[in-house]
């Protein structure tokens, strides 16, 4: 009965959310989202014939989600995974050349 009166942005929400953003927070994430997207269909709507197409935005990190420099460094993990793997099959097929 007495979790059911906290609230919704105290200490016991944060310690079982694991952040501090409120819905307002994650709202106010959905806006710029779809005003960064607003702007780049707009902008490539009335861009000039030949001028290249602005990429669309990346979106604004939200709690639970890898941060930028999390993602570069996966993506760094993964690439020596794979080079690692592929000079493991090299090494099995042609003994000696590696």
């Amino acid at each position: 009965m007495l979790v059911q009166g906290l609230p919704p942005d105290g200490a016991t929400a944060r310690a079982v959310n694991g952040h501090a953003w409120t819905i307002a927070d994650f709202h106010r994430a959905d806006q710029v989202d779809l005003l960064a997207r607003i702007d780049v269909a707009l902008r490539n709507a009335y861009r000039a014939e030949k001028a290249p197409a602005s990429p669309w935005p990346e979106p604004v990190w939200r709690p639970g989600q890898e941060s930028p420099e999390q993602k570069q460094k996966a993506k760094k993990r993964a690439a020596q995974a794979a080079r690692e793997g592929y000079e493991d099959i090299v090494a099995q097929v042609a003994p000696g050349r590696i």
